[in-house]
């Protein structure tokens, strides 16, 4: 395809762009050594947003009209304020869809109540982009405390990837990261202009090769019902099946429980780190005299 003078505009625009921008400014890392070119490089503008460094470098060489996502998630990778969005989205010839901001998913009334209940079975609530917006104490005990993680970096595909502890605790612990990204692009292709989503994909993208292999392999998989082997620290090896039930209130919102067999070695060991869990909630709960 030859290029057009759009394109070839909008491949200048971006060049310039990502000449103006450190990749401290964007969260990568910096050894403070002399790099090649000013600011960042091809192909660490195209990890940030998703795509492959060649269908980033033949954007920049004006041999491709982009999609309006593509152009969504390179604008969120240069850090494009609503001016220099108008006018990429302008070169392209795209409306320059800004996706609507949804308001923060909280967890509905009624999975909560049924959370509050399952005493004895570790529970979570995942959301969008798998965000976790509620849990029980039996899953905290059983996958990590929860609450100590920031709600903005509350997801648990990046959990898994950015919890160290993560990676002994899932015997399998490849299996279920390589499962858990195949996921999150469904939740991807359901939610292709999410600014979140693609800044979560970018991020784990830059930081880890496993993550970056497996997103570029384009798996797929839903969220439905499996079995993970875990090796916990308190409770021992647990075989657990998990499965899930979806909020009819908000079909964005899915409860995942984690059950075994009754008589189980494994669901002897939940007894165990259930008693555990409750000792530490009331040791926790109670106020200092």
């Amino acid at each position: 395809m030859s290029p057009t003078p759009h394109l070839n505009e909008l491949g200048e625009f971006l060049k310039a762009r990502r000449a103006e921008l450190s990749p401290r400014a964007v969260g990568l890392p910096d050894s403070g050594g002399p790099r090649r070119v000013a600011g960042l490089r091809r192909e660490e503008v195209a990890q940030l947003a998703a795509i492959s460094t060649d269908y980033y470098t033949r954007l920049e060489q004006g041999r491709l009209p982009p999609s309006a996502p593509v152009l969504e998630a390179v604008a969120q990778a240069l850090h494009l304020d609503d001016d220099q969005r108008r006018y990429l989205f302008g070169l392209a010839g795209k409306e320059t869809a800004k996706p609507r901001r949804r308001a923060r998913q909280k967890v509905q009334p009624q999975l909560r109540r049924v959370l509050d209940d399952l005493t004895a079975t570790p529970a979570i609530v995942m959301g969008r982009r798998m965000d976790v917006l509620a849990w029980n104490p039996l899953a905290a005990a059983l996958v990590t405390d929860f609450a100590a993680v920031p709600e903005k970096h509350r997801n648990y595909v990046r959990i898994l990837f950015a919890d160290p502890a993560m990676r002994t605790l899932y015997a399998d612990w490849k299996g279920v990261a390589r499962t858990a990204v195949a996921q999150l692009r469904m939740e991807a292709a359901k939610y292709p202009d999410d600014p979140r989503l693609t800044a979560l994909v970018g991020e784990l993208c830059v930081q880890d090769e496993d993550f970056r292999q497996w997103w570029a392999a384009h798996h797929v998989a839903t969220l439905s019902v499996g079995t993970k082997v875990l090796q916990h620290p308190i409770a021992g090896e647990l075989c657990l099946d998990w499965d899930t039930l979806t909020a009819s209130t908000d079909p964005d919102q899915q409860l995942v429980v984690w059950t075994a067999e009754v008589g189980s070695p494994t669901h002897d060991g939940l007894r165990i780190l259930a008693s555990w869990a409750a000792d530490q909630y009331q040791a926790t709960a109670e106020p200092a005299e």
